[in-house]
């Protein structure tokens, strides 16, 4: 296997550190968000001239808590949407392919199995900045959208819903998938079986305690993964 150079937005985060530790060849790089500051451009730029990847993986982002990005718009939309934007405009003057952490949760969650094709509609303020980020990302063609649902290990929560059902996988997982999509390009549905989370939690916590999401969470975000399994075959 040649080996790719790929940089890490965001290489100080828990996504980052489960990469850092993995032995999946290609050489990573991995600039903390000080080093590479997503919303100056100068910043970026910097940065892949010096490095000069192949391959960019952008997983700077804006996430917990989910709060935050009701009570404080203002930096919901520079990290995870004008962030992006610019990420995406130093990748397309460089010719770099771009990998970008999306989330499952921009499809509306009520009838689930959801395809790449399908229309989204975003249901909380978190996946609404995503979605705004795959919006610049898919303006580049040399790009791929993965929209991802993946939690910590061990499972970090002492409550999971029995009402939800989703895809979620760990860290640890995308980790090994991610050589074998590198020269994807599109939109891809990224995550394990569909399942509730409180059977996705019980697996690795036998004291998990049920509870119901009570119309707080949409019942069925669960994404069709049968695209990724073909490419994974």
């Amino acid at each position: 296997m040649i080996k790719k150079k790929i940089i890490i937005t965001g290489g100080d985060g828990r996504f980052a550190t489960v990469l850092k530790k993995s032995n999946i060849g290609h050489k990573f790089l991995f600039p903390t968000k000080k080093q590479l500051n997503i919303l100056d451009i100068s910043s970026i730029k910097k940065n892949l001239k010096k490095y000069k990847p192949k391959y960019l993986i952008h997983n700077a982002a804006l996430s917990r808590p989910m709060n935050v990005h009701e009570n404080n718009i203002s930096k919901s939309i520079d990290i995870n949407i004008i962030g992006t934007s610019n990420i995406v405009k130093v990748c397309s003057e460089f010719n770099i392919k771009l990998i970008y952490f999306s989330t499952g949760y921009v499809y509306e969650g009520k009838k689930g199995n959801y395809k790449e094709e399908d229309p989204i509609k975003p249901f909380n303020n978190y996946a609404w900045s995503k979605m705004g980020g795959e919006c610049a990302v898919q303006m580049y063609k040399n790009s791929l959208v993965l929209r991802i649902t993946m939690c910590e290990k061990p499972f970090t929560h002492e409550q999971a819903f029995y009402d939800v059902s989703t895809n979620f996988m760990f860290h640890e997982e995308v980790v090994q998938i991610i050589p074998k999509i590198l020269n994807v390009k599109g939109i891809l549905n990224l995550g394990g079986p569909t399942q509730s989370v409180y059977d996705f939690a019980k697996k690795y916590n036998k004291k998990i305690k049920k509870i119901s999401a009570k119309n707080k969470f949409p019942a069925k975000p669960s994404m069709n993964i049968s695209k990724l399994k073909k490419i994974l075959c």
